[in-house]
């Protein structure tokens, strides 16, 4: 039922999507800053609708940890496509996430994640992957955060795969805040027992932020492992959550 219930809100949505993306665009002719915050509250309030249908009780812990004034190189796990609607409606600040190309060949998704500064990495070209991440260090400089998941790819198993370093040169260059995302369970809705979707507790942690600037010289060597410790931390914390 639920399952039913998402596909045809999904349906609903892409329907009125087309107007909503025409005005999008006048709004954006005046300022891309306000078609990027307009679009991002239409996104939060359809991920809110879809996890409501889909059953999803959340505990959000540590957003008090996330600056709300700067731009944040949000880094997380990946167990779960509802991953992004979990973490999105929750960001303060004007985010967009990292996504695979494959994503870019659905028009009306495409579209949305355009407006909301989403960025399309070719996971398999590394000189590609290489121009992406120069990109979103730009739009970081630009005030606009970044979420990403280092794994690669969505991961059910117990220990996470090794974080890609690439994905902390957004940080080392430009000297935002990297914000640590712990995402318990998420698999449960929905991945652990395709293609049915499940009501579900889940438990979405944020970390204290970390600026590159003020770790050690060792530390720094290490950014990627060491941040992924300290999601690791959060996520035996929570495992007793859901």
């Amino acid at each position: 039922m639920r399952l039913i219930l998402v596909i045809l809100f999904l349906l609903l949505f892409f329907i009125i999507s087309i107007p909503l993306l025409i005005i999008e665009f006048i709004i954006g002719l005046f300022s891309h800053h306000a078609k990027v915050a307009s679009s991002q509250k239409i996104i939060m309030v359809a991920f809110q609708i879809l996890l409501f249908l889909s059953g999803v009780k959340k505990t959000v812990l540590g957003k008090e940890n996330i600056p709300k004034d700067e731009p944040i190189l949000y880094i997380a796990n990946h167990r779960s496509y509802f991953d992004i609607p979990i973490s999105y409606v929750n960001l303060p600040t004007l985010t967009g996430f990292m996504a695979k190309k494959e994503i870019k060949k659905v028009p009306i998704l495409r579209a949305w994640m355009r407006n909301i500064q989403c960025l399309f990495l070719d996971r398999d070209d590394i000189r590609q992957g290489l121009k992406t991440v120069l990109q979103a260090i730009e739009q970081v400089k630009a005030g606009y955060s970044v979420f990403i998941s280092p794994e690669g790819t969505r991961n059910h198993e117990k220990e996470m795969l090794p974080f890609k370093e690439g994905s902390f040169k957004v940080a080392e260059k430009t000297g935002c805040a990297i914000v640590p995302v712990a995402l318990t369970n998420t698999d449960e809705v929905f991945e652990n027992h395709s293609p049915w979707i499940r009501s579900t507790k889940v438990v979405i942690e944020f970390g204290k932020p970390i600026y590159p600037g003020d770790l050690d010289k060792d530390t720094k060597k290490r950014l990627g492992s060491y941040v992924q410790d300290i999601i690791k931390e959060m996520l035996d914390k929570n495992a007793n959550l859901v």
